[in-house]
């Protein structure tokens, strides 16, 4: 049986890496993405921009018309860093907007296929950041809401046979991680003092995050639901748990 999975934000970073292992693991792959990647995608590629309400409802409509979503990945995220004196509230909104409610609109549209079905999985991701960080409040915020969100469906779900699980990966070297973090004036301080938090010293992989999101999604892993599973390098490990 080949399942269909769906992942936002697929073009780039943790999204692209994930396409590709789900793809060389027997997935159909279905993606979302703003642009189209610099490479090659390995499945169904859709574009639009889930910033927009009415552009996300329409390219799920799209998507929903040709397959059969049997997993979602709720990978599209976005950072924006400003300490608390400085938080735009437009940034904010952005923020817990494309966040949160993008993925709660995906999955509203994918979600009554998977009931009818009696199976589904779920993947949102979250972030080490979720446990605070200076310059993060809204992303924090966002990021913590996940964690929350997916326990909440892991519960009503559950009788329909469908999982859902948070990832969180810790710092992961992507563009989007480059860009906010390791560029600029301090950047090598800034760099010193993310891997002086990481047991393991060293940043993570997409890949790394890849793989671990594919084991959520795996038909074996059907006894695991409501789970935040960390992939960080033990860095939760230095900070108080959700």
């Amino acid at each position: 049986m080949t399942d269909t999975v769906l992942i936002t934000g697929a073009t780039r970073g943790i999204g692209l890496s994930t396409a590709h292992h789900l793809s060389d693991q027997g997935f159909r792959v279905v993606g979302i993405g703003r642009s189209a990647p610099d490479t090659e995608f390995p499945g169904e590629l859709f574009l639009a921009d889930l910033a927009d309400i009415a552009a996300t409802h329409s390219v799920m409509d799209a998507i929903l018309a040709r397959f059969e979503v049997d997993c979602i990945v709720n990978n599209v995220g976005l950072n924006i860093v400003e300490p608390l004196g400085d938080v735009q509230l437009d940034s904010l909104a952005r923020v817990l907007d494309l966040n949160l409610r993008v993925s709660v609109q995906v999955a509203q549209a994918a979600l009554e296929g998977m009931k009818s079905r009696k199976y589904g999985r779920i993947i949102n991701l979250s972030s080490r950041g979720a446990l605070g960080r200076a310059g993060r409040t809204s992303y924090g915020a966002a990021k913590a809401g996940i964690i929350g969100m997916t326990r909440t469906w892991a519960l009503e779900l559950a009788p329909y046979q469908i999982t859902a699980n948070a990832v969180s990966p810790g710092p992961t070297e992507t563009e989007m991680f480059k860009r906010n973090n390791l560029e600029g004036p301090g950047a090598e301080e800034r760099r010193q003092e993310f891997l002086s938090g990481i047991p393991l010293g060293r940043f993570a992989q997409p890949d790394e995050v890849a793989f671990a999101i594919g084991f959520l999604l795996d038909r074996r892993a059907s006894f695991v639901t409501g789970q935040l599973l960390h992939v960080c390098g033990g860095s939760s490990l230095v900070s108080s748990a959700i």
